[in-house]
C-alpha cells in the first residue's frame, strides 16, 4: 500500500481551504481554521478578507498566529476596531459570510462543546471556553467546522453545548431565530461531512482517497449516515502542498526566535 505524500492535517486544512470563495469575510479561528483560511488565500482566494476576534480586520499574515492576541495580526491587519464593534457591526449585521470554527466535541446535528468535558461543575476537563463561537456559529451566514474525528470527539450527546449547530435538527434552528444559516461542512481527517436537507443530521458525504466509509463509521460516536452519492474528495494539489509547508516552515522559525524585552 502506497503512502500519501501528504499529512492528515494537510489533506484536512488543503479540503477546507478549498470551500472558501475569494472575496468572502471570514470569521477566524486560532489553528487549522487559521492555516485553512491563510493558505486560501495565498492560493485561490486572493481577496479573502480574514477577521480575527482581536478585532483585526483584513489581516494578512506572513506567519500563522499562535492567539488571537498575536502581533502578527495587528501589523498586517487593514484596520483595528474594538471588539465589541466586531462583533455588533461586523458579525450581527451580516457581514460575515463565513465563520470557521472547531471544538473538543460536535455531535450528530452539529452542536459544539467547547467549554467543558464531563458534568460542568465537576469535569473531567476545563476547556478554554466559547469565546466568540457562539456568536459566530449563530449569526455567520454560514459555518465551516475542522476538527479531527474520533468517537470522544463526535459525541451522540455533548458534555456542554457551547455553540448551537441545527440544535435538534428538522428546523428547529430557524424557528429559534438563530440568522446564519448553521454549519455548511464539517471537514475532518477522514472526509466531510454535511447536513441532509430534511433532518438537518449530519451525514457522511465525501471521503478521502485510501479512506473507507466503514472506517469513518468507526470515528464516530453515533450511527453515521452515508450519503447516496458519496464524493471521492481530491489530494491536494503539489502547489497546495508548497504553499502550505512553506506558511509553516515561516511560522516555526518566527515563533522559535527569542523575544528579547527592553529593560
Amino acid at each position: 500500500m502506497s503512502v500519501p505524500a501528504y499529512t492528515p492535517d494537510e489533506i484536512m486544512t488543503v479540503t477546507a481551504a478549498r470551500q472558501l470563495k475569494d472575496g468572502a469575510v471570514c470569521f477566524v479561528g486560532i489553528g487549522l481554521p487559521s492555516a485553512a483560511c491563510n493558505l486560501a488565500r495565498l492560493t485561490h482566494a486572493p481577496n479573502l478578507v480574514l477577521i480575527y476576534e482581536s478585532g483585526t480586520v483584513g489581516v494578512r499574515p506572513n506567519v500563522l498566529p499562535l492567539s488571537i492576541g498575536d502581533g502578527e495580526l495587528a501589523e498586517t491587519a487593514t484596520c483595528i476596531v474594538p471588539l465589541p464593534e466586531i462583533f455588533a457591526h461586523y458579525l450581527q449585521r451580516g457581514r460575515v459570510d463565513v465563520g470557521f470554527l472547531g471544538a473538543a466535541q460536535i455531535d450528530r446535528y452539529g452542536n459544539l462543546n467547547s467549554t467543558v468535558v464531563g458534568d460542568y461543575a465537576h469535569p473531567a476537563v476545563r476547556l478554554p471556553g466559547g469565546g466568540g463561537a457562539p456568536e459566530i456559529a449563530t449569526y455567520a451566514r454560514e459555518v465551516l467546522i475542522i476538527m479531527k474525528q474520533s468517537p470522544r470527539s463526535f459525541v451522540p450527546r455533548l458534555d456542554f453545548r457551547t455553540s448551537c449547530g441545527y440544535l435538534g435538527g428538522s428546523g428547529e434552528r430557524a424557528a429559534s431565530g438563530a440568522p446564519g444559516a448553521g454549519p455548511r461542512a464539517v471537514i475532518t481527517d477522514f472526509g466531510m461531512l454535511r447536513p441532509q436537507p430534511d433532518s438537518e443530521e449530519l451525514e457522511l458525504a465525501g471521503l478521502y482517497p485510501g479512506i473507507t466509509a466503514d472506517a469513518a463509521r468507526q470515528a464516530t460516536g453515533w450511527p453515521l449516515k452515508v450519503a447516496a452519492r458519496l464524493e471521492t474528495l481530491p489530494p491536494p494539489e503539489p502547489q497546495q502542498l508548497a504553499t502550505l509547508r512553506e506558511l509553516e516552515a515561516r511560522t516555526r522559525t518566527a515563533h522559535a526566535r527569542p523575544i528579547h524585552i527592553p529593560l
